[in-house]
């Protein structure tokens, strides 16, 4: 019997909630300073260490999927992760909260690289980028209704309510994800590649030139997008009077945005090429966090939301492409350092932020994150140029 069309979908479900539990308390910001009684800027660190934990620990679980197999690997950080999103809904102060959702970003971490590789091992290539991307369409989905989700449930059953329905979806996942393992066992295929230390192939890593670059741009492209993300519900709530249930829909538009490029990607790419997307990727950011920043309306706000989604997936996939690309001999920690890079940027961008709001309000925050995005573009766009006339002119020196 094929099981792997259950196992995508249960691993869909895992990224789901994986993403969803990192970006649900986006729109829940104001909720939560109310109900600890601290300032925005304060309650946002909860973003910030659960992006710390996730992108540190995302190079430990690699070789532990290699070693134990990943799909149990995925199965039992779920069943955590229910443990760490059952204990933030219960947190009494700010620091009990940040306890756990540092150790929910430490597990989480390991549900999404984990099922790439396992799709890797088991999926036959020719058909698995089709069903890489309807398991990555989990996530996606994640971080939307996330945002929402935690909007909504703030403004109507309180915040508590939006960590109760994750801890039930990592419950689902986990429980359902070891039951499969236990009862077909050879889903259990573990990886078949070197055992070469992580330091060793970090340091081959880091000695390629477009590795280097490659891993600063998305690292810089995470400061800005999700350090500007992280204030945006709160920036609307405060400027234009919205209720978080419609800032945290506000905010989803982002994702939507995402799902819209993922549903028109082949034609995007013939018509624009690489370094078009990164361009283009980066100048729409740029119009849609400056959008949010100084739009009038809520109607407008949600238009600069999709415009920025759309945006950061046109310029981000092709981030990701270049990656996959980067260091073809030690792809695994090559993906696992990208990632890492992008979580940890994300952190880095929530703490500037928290330092600017003070000073140059929310509208500022955003709008330095939108003339950012859109300059990284342009820079990013230049890179592939001159990669690919670098590409060509080797291709075009004559053997001796």
């Amino acid at each position: 019997m094929n099981v792997s069309p259950r196992v995508i979908l249960l691993l869909a479900l895992a990224g789901f909630a994986s993403m969803a539990s990192m970006r649900v308390t986006d729109a829940m910001l104001p909720a939560l300073s109310t109900s600890f009684d601290r300032p925005v800027a304060d309650v946002a660190q909860n973003i910030t260490v659960f992006a710390i934990a996730y992108g540190l620990m995302q190079l430990i679980y690699g070789p532990l999927g290699d070693r134990h197999g990943a799909l149990r690997v995925i199965g039992l950080a779920s069943l955590a992760c229910a443990l760490g999103t059952l204990g933030a809904a219960f947190a009494e102060s700010l620091s009990s909260l940040l306890l756990f959702r540092v150790f929910g970003g430490a597990t989480a971490a390991a549900i999404i690289p984990l099922s790439m590789a396992w799709v890797g091992d088991n999926v036959p290539y020719k058909t698995r980028q089709v069903t890489l991307v309807h398991m990555l369409s989990g996530t996606v989905l994640g971080l939307t209704c996330g945002q929402l989700a935690g909007g909504i449930l703030a403004d109507t059953l309180g915040w508590q309510s939006a960590f109760l329905l994750l801890t039930g979806l990592f419950l689902v996942s986990g429980s359902l994800l070891l039951a499969a393992l236990h009862r077909w066992p050879e889903l259990a295929v573990r990886s078949k590649g070197e055992h070469i230390a992580f330091p060793v192939r970090l340091a081959s890593i880091l000695r390629i030139a477009r590795a280097r670059d490659i891993l600063v741009l998305v690292f810089l492209e995470g400061i800005a997008t999700f350090g500007a993300l992280a204030f945006t519900a709160s920036h609307l709530h405060t400027r234009l009077g919205t209720s978080l249930t419609l800032a945290g829909i506000t905010i989803a538009l982002f994702g939507i945005g995402g799902l819209c490029f993922a549903a028109l990607a082949r034609r995007i790419v013939a018509l624009l090429g690489e370094a078009g997307l990164a361009t283009a990727g980066g100048g729409l950011m740029g119009l849609g966090f400056i959008g949010l920043a100084l739009a009038p309306l809520t109607g407008l706000a949600m238009a600069a939301a999709f415009c920025a989604g759309l945006g950061f997936y046109m310029m981000h996939s092709t981030l990701q492409t270049n990656a996959t690309q980067m260091a073809p001999a030690a792809r695994g920690t090559a993906m696992a350092v990208f990632a890492g890079c992008l979580f940890l940027g994300q952190s880095v961008g929530v703490g500037l932020g928290g330092l600017l709001l003070p000073i140059a309000g929310s509208a500022g925050v955003l709008v330095i994150a939108g003339v950012w995005l859109a300059a990284l573009g342009l820079l990013f766009g230049h890179r592939l140029r001159q990669w690919r006339h670098a590409e060509h002119e080797s291709s075009t020196i004559p053997s001796v």
